[in-house]
């Protein structure tokens, strides 16, 4: 396989992780799991480009988040002061553990927003979200050899 194809791929792989990381629909899995089937990409190299992508892509979630609130004080914003001052109560006593819960389907991409809205502190925030995506998509790998 030539290279200039290689290098495609794994860009396509980064960004299709990137992508389902943030509020728009989509996923990596089936390209993951597509290439890991080809004998010339190496398991390792795809488990990281797959891993930084999503996590990235959380982190633009996060970013989304932080600045969201710049509009608390507008009328039509959805969530009240109260509201916020309870959330952010709940997120520094229970939420920071469930950044390692990022990747879940349906709630990861919520939390990762929450995450930026509550002013996690973004190098936590990376490190556990970091840790639970690269957990996640080496089971997924994992799986795939056993079978």
């Amino acid at each position: 396989m030539r290279l200039f194809d290689m290098l495609f791929d794994y860009l396509t792989l980064f960004i299709l992780a990137l992508l389902s990381a943030t509020l728009l629909p989509g996923g990596s899995e089936v390209y993951l799991l597509t290439l890991s089937q080809k004998p010339e990409y190496a398991l390792s190299i795809l488990w990281l480009i797959a891993t930084l992508g999503n996590t990235l892509g959380s982190a633009i979630n996060y970013i989304l988040g932080r600045y969201l609130l710049h509009w608390k004080n507008k009328k039509w914003f959805p969530v009240t002061q109260k509201q916020l001052d309870k959330s952010q109560h709940w997120f520094n006593r229970y939420g920071y553990w469930s950044m390692l819960l990022a990747w879940a389907p349906l709630i990861g991409d919520a939390l990762t927003l929450i995450a930026g809205m509550m002013r996690m502190h973004f190098g936590l925030f990376i490190l556990l979200v970091l840790i639970g995506k690269g957990v996640r998509y080496a089971i997924i790998l994992g799986l795939l050899q056993l079978i």
